[in-house]
């Protein structure tokens, strides 16, 4: 059984050395160890994989209860978790197919280690592509005037699913602040431009206008304010003067699953942690 810890506090001496006294005397073998210190912000990051490796280790809620002591001590922001256990996942999607074809197909091929109780959506279109895969469609239709009932549906088909991660894979609708509170480290978007350059909507036509040479896509997480959330990960597309803004919208398309997908995964294996409005990503 192989568990993750993830830890982020005030940096000082003796973090490591407390954590990885603990492990061992737990007969725990460790077998991924990252860590971060922030000298500008005096804060440290650590991520460990690690797994039973003789009869002192104990199971999952014991290794919390045992541990808690020392995340007291060192004042961490901390968790431990059984990695066999996978978020739950909810897609909300608009009419754009690309994100979402890519996110199911890695789930459905087992590199993308999330369960997915339901996509969402304003629009029917992508529902037989949901279907086919065997994940329920919710269609939650906006209607003038209807925008806050339309979205308390969705919070509500949150909690009722114990959804851990919401995924805007292309769904074209700002949420409040209200409910990006409630969201808050929990839900990651993808949007089609580099951040900060670009924001809000048609950013290949924004980017067209300004002559580019490189259009890319950005995975952030969503805050109240629009498309400036902690940044988790960016690839680009070299594009020229013969781009039309038509045709740097398809060439985005893979550039925007890949990253997404990246960040999905990230956040399913625990990799990202916040530091103030950035991240630390613990790539493999």
């Amino acid at each position: 059984m192989s568990h993750i810890l993830t830890v982020t506090c005030a940096d000082t001496i003796g973090i490591v050395a407390a954590t990885s006294g603990f492990l061992a005397d737990h007969d725990a073998f460790i077998t991924e160890s990252q860590q971060y210190a922030d000298l500008e912000s005096g804060r440290f990051f650590m991520r460990i994989e690690f797994q039973g490796a003789g009869p002192r280790f104990p199971d999952t809620a014991a290794l919390n209860t045992g541990f808690a002591a020392i995340a007291t001590r060192f004042g961490m922001t901390w968790a431990l978790l059984d990695k066999a256990v996978k978020p739950r996942v909810m897609i909300a999607v608009s009419k754009a197919g690309h994100c979402l074809n890519d996110l199911l197909h890695r789930w459905r091929t087992g590199t993308l280690p999330v369960d997915i109780p339901l996509v969402v959506s304003n629009h029917e279109d992508l529902r037989g592509l949901s279907e086919w895969h065997g994940i329920p469609f919710v269609h939650l239709p906006l209607v003038p005037g209807g925008k806050a009932a339309q979205e308390a549906e969705l919070l509500a088909l949150v909690e009722r699913h114990r959804i851990d991660l919401v995924v805007l894979a292309r769904y074209m609708q700002v949420l409040s602040p209200e409910a990006c509170a409630t969201l808050a480290w929990r839900c990651i978007n993808i949007h089609h431009s580099f951040l900060p350059s670009f924001k809000g909507a048609r950013p290949y036509h924004q980017a067209h206008a300004r002559g580019v040479k490189l259009i890319g896509a950005t995975a952030h997480y969503v805050t109240p304010d629009l498309d400036e959330g902690p940044i988790i990960e960016q690839l680009a597309e070299r594009v020229d003067h013969g781009y039309s803004a038509d045709a740097m919208v398809t060439a985005g398309r893979d550039v925007e699953a890949l990253v997404l997908a990246r960040a999905v995964t990230w956040a399913a294996e625990r990799r990202i942690l916040p530091n103030g409005h950035r991240t630390v990503v613990f790539r493999r």
